[in-house]
């Protein structure tokens, strides 16, 4: 990782961190209290009985001593194991009352330029056109579309499109599910995968999407934008260039606010296999803002991620770019959260999933479907994902 992107999104100090977190409730009814057997310190003041920032044993993870995960030494799917058909079969029950059911995409819209984590080389997504059959407009290869010919194909005179994209497209971009061979601690990945072991030219050959398939599972909206205006917590927000309402670009999400925003949406528990999506209003930035947007994000930490793990989730994802806060004080290292998560957990990380309209409807509890791409060996799939929601059904406004 370059220097600057790594100072951009560690600590300033841990006595900063401490005084963001504030006195906390933690007897919500609510998310299922568990055994957190991730603690490993004094918890902090926001962050629940047992759940800390403390950063784990490095070393014991890059060694292994994280595997085998609790699904088998030979497991590739982490919690996504936890999506039973019994866990589909309730979901789906959640729609049985027979009132009307709206279909939610969940998915931002990929345009040309959008903002993308700076890497070489670059993600990008420029999608070309190719014309073939006719003459294409003035300026059209000037602009980069590709002119294949001008004359249709056959007696029947066929024409066409197609999409092109350069060198640098990537799943790892815009809405995205990362995989569990996405992110490591040294060489060691999910179950004590090896990346020399597994690494080849077009992907891996253990932990990729094809090892994913598609899930139909109960998923909760924690809406901590709507929770903090309700609120009127000013010190938790900012607003973006066109005056849409955001948490505050470095805002840390503690375990009060998870609880409370559950609470807020009538969310009695999060069962393993569900998928936990939280909405920041981050999304809002990423086209009138995108040097903002890539900065800093509001999100979780460590003591959140643990939380959140410890109840077996499929899923945990975000309308922001990483999930976990970016730019805050708290922040002691470069993605830890996506270390606990994927690589300790088995739980994969959405990113860029988009929740406004879900809020908006008041359906804080849903049926999420997703499929990601069956690419072998792929780190990510960026096919968006659904919702199926009653509106009206949930409390709380958006």
């Amino acid at each position: 990782m370059r220097a600057d992107l790594f100072l951009a999104h560690t600590a300033l100090s841990r006595r900063a961190a401490l005084g963001l977190a504030g006195a906390a409730s933690l007897g919500v009814a609510g998310l299922g209290r568990v055994s957190p057997a991730a603690a490993t310190g004094p918890g902090e003041a926001a962050g629940g009985a047992g759940y800390d920032d403390v950063m784990f044993d490095v070393a014991l993870a890059e060694g292994g001593g994280w595997a085998p995960s609790r699904y088998g030494p030979t497991d590739q799917r982490g919690t996504f194991n936890e999506v039973t058909a019994a866990t589909t079969a309730a979901a789906l029950r959640l729609l049985a009352d027979g009132r009307p059911v709206r279909t939610y995409n969940l998915g931002e819209l990929m345009t040309n330029g959008f903002p993308a984590y700076a890497t070489t080389p670059p993600r990008v997504y420029e999608q070309r056109l190719t014309v073939l059959g006719y003459e294409p407009p003035a300026g059209f290869t000037e602009g980069g579309g590709i002119l294949q010919g001008t004359e249709p194909l056959g007696e029947n005179r066929v024409s066409i499109h197609e999409e092109r994209f350069p060198e640098g497209y990537t799943y790892q971009i815009v809405t995205q599910l990362d995989g569990l061979n996405h992110i490591g601690v040294g060489p060691t990945f999910y179950n004590g995968f090896q990346g020399p072991d597994i690494a080849t030219p077009s992907g891996t050959s253990r932990l990729g999407n094809e090892h994913m398939g598609p899930i139909a599972t109960r998923g909760v909206l924690l809406d901590v934008l709507g929770l903090k205006l309700d609120e009127g917590a000013s010190e938790a927000l900012s607003r973006s260039a066109d005056g849409d309402p955001v948490l505050r670009d470095d805002y840390r999400i503690t375990i009060a606010d998870l609880e409370a925003a559950a609470a807020r949406g009538g969310i009695r528990d999060i069962r393993p296999g569900d998928v936990v999506l939280l909405r920041t209003g981050w999304n809002k930035i990423a086209r009138s803002e995108p040097e903002r947007y890539l900065a800093r994000e509001p999100g979780i930490y460590l003591a959140e991620a643990r939380y959140l793990a410890d109840r077996r989730p499929a899923i945990i994802g975000s309308d922001s770019w990483a999930l976990e806060v970016l730019g805050n004080p708290v922040v002691q290292a470069v993605f830890p959260v996506h270390q606990e998560l994927l690589v300790k957990n088995g739980i994969r990380i959405g990113e860029g999933i988009i929740t406004d309209e879900l809020a908006a409807d008041g359906v804080h509890e849903f049926v999420y479907l997703t499929t990601p791409q069956y690419a072998a060996g792929a780190t990510a799939g960026n096919a968006p994902p659904a919702a199926l929601g009653q509106p009206g059904a949930g409390r709380g406004r958006g």
